[in-house]
């Protein structure tokens, strides 16, 4: 099963791969270049708390992407109990007639019910499963297994030996950009025992983001090197992944998809990210077809420091993980640029756009414009009007529609972020 896609020249690129917490950021993730986006239901999935999806939009959500060429996964990866499975074939009917391409597990029970009720339907194996060397691709693939999500452990060297070594006919995806989880593979118990909710069926708390103090009982004179700011110590609290800049090696790698994290974040993160790894990829295969070397453009590094993110690492990608993996500080979460407003329609004659607005902005306001393979452009609000032609000086209620001046060719779906005042 191809899942990657051939560019002009003949160049096979991997998936890219986008996540979609709702609806509405499975409509932007497709708009912004994704070739496949993954998303939960209800029940069993490791983000119980983003919005996910009801059966009825998971299957408008499939008729849209594949209406487009691209795919739908579906998460059904949690660590499942016996009073978890009772719900099981629910959940599968659900996925199966809303037209999913694959499902992503991680439980062999589930795997093994799966194989059952779907015989049909592939199967996607969780980063969960920590899957780190050819033997153990094999083994998966000997359980119908049909992709495995690498772990995050793994450098991109170790990620190309083993799929050298692995199977015919598995592929093999990997995380290259988002939060990172302090524990093995994502495998954690912490939230469980301080606040109760059980982060391996998706109600994870984050408590590794926390503050903490250490203090030394005994008689010991050994000491542990710790920062401290303002607002405590953050022992546990890691970066965020960035691998654009190794997207070369990645494709070396032989990698059949580069996955995005994030079913928790917004549809600005969604857009800003997958466009940068999007136009990063479509440079590479233009490069390749004409010839000459690629250049990752400085403005798509630019990019990703404008969506919501904790400092960037490569993480195990380059091989042994940087000495400073570790946030100093859960605050030291930034973005460079807010969203304002998601555009609606545009009239090129007038000049005027139709909004619906996400974050107050002022009528002269410098805006930038997050558009499809575009980026770097910027206009000042050129006046602002509400939909019965009233003028107005700001745009303080959220959701409202709206009307802006904006010389700048726009397109429905483009986003307009707020550039902060220096």
């Amino acid at each position: 099963m191809q899942q990657q896609n051939t560019q002009a020249g003949g160049l096979v690129l991997p998936e890219l791969l986008a996540p979609a917490g709702n609806p509405e950021r499975l409509r932007v993730a497709l708009n912004f270049g994704a070739d496949a986006v993954y998303v939960g239901l209800k029940a069993m999935s490791l983000r119980n708390f983003a919005d996910n999806f009801t059966p009825r939009e998971l299957a408008e959500g499939c008729a849209l992407a594949h209406g487009l060429g691209r795919r739908v996964y579906v998460t059904l990866n949690a660590f499942a109990h016996d009073e978890d499975l009772d719900g099981l074939p629910a959940l599968l009917d659900q996925a199966a007639e809303a037209g999913a391409d694959a499902l992503i597990v991680n439980d062999p029970g589930v795997i093994r019910l799966a194989r059952r009720l779907l015989p049909a339907m592939p199967l996607h194996l969780s980063t969960q499963a920590n899957t780190l060397n050819a033997e153990t691709a094999a083994f998966w693939q000997e359980q119908g297994i049909s992709r495995i999500v690498l772990a995050r452990e793994l450098s991109i060297e170790q990620m190309k030996a083993l799929r050298a070594r692995g199977p015919a006919g598995l592929e093999y995806e990997a995380f290259v950009h988002g939060a990172m989880c302090v524990s093995y593979s994502g495998r954690c118990l912490l939230s469980a025992y301080i606040a109760g909710r059980d982060p391996n069926k998706g109600e994870c708390a984050q408590p590794c983001r926390w503050s903490y103090e250490l203090k030394e009982q005994g008689p010991s004179e050994g000491s542990y090197p710790i920062e401290q700011d303002e607002q405590g110590t953050y022992v546990l609290n890691s970066k965020d992944l960035r691998l654009i800049e190794h997207l070369p090696a990645l494709i070396d790698a032989g990698l059949h998809s580069l996955k995005i994290e994030g079913r928790m974040k917004s549809i600005a993160y969604v857009a800003t990210v997958v466009n940068a790894y999007r136009m990063a990829l479509d440079a590479y295969a233009e490069s390749m077809a004409k010839g000459r070397p690629y250049a990752l453009p400085a403005i798509l590094v630019d990019e990703l420091d404008k969506a919501s993110h904790r400092p960037y690492t490569t993480g195990f990608a380059l091989g042994t993980a940087p000495a400073d993996i570790q946030a100093t500080a859960s605050a030291d979460y930034s973005t460079d640029a807010a969203i304002g407003a998601v555009v609606l329609a545009y009239d090129e004659k007038k000049g005027l756009a139709q909004i619906e607005q996400r974050n107050k902005f002022l009528d002269g306001d410098l805006l930038s414009i997050l558009s499809p393979g575009d980026v770097g452009r910027v206009f000042a609000v050129a006046g602002i009007w509400n939909e019965e032609g009233e003028k107005r000086q700001s745009t303080p209620h959220p959701r409202e529609k709206l009307f802006i001046g904006c010389a700048e060719p726009l397109r429905p779906g483009d986003i307009l972020r707020i550039i902060p005042k220096k």
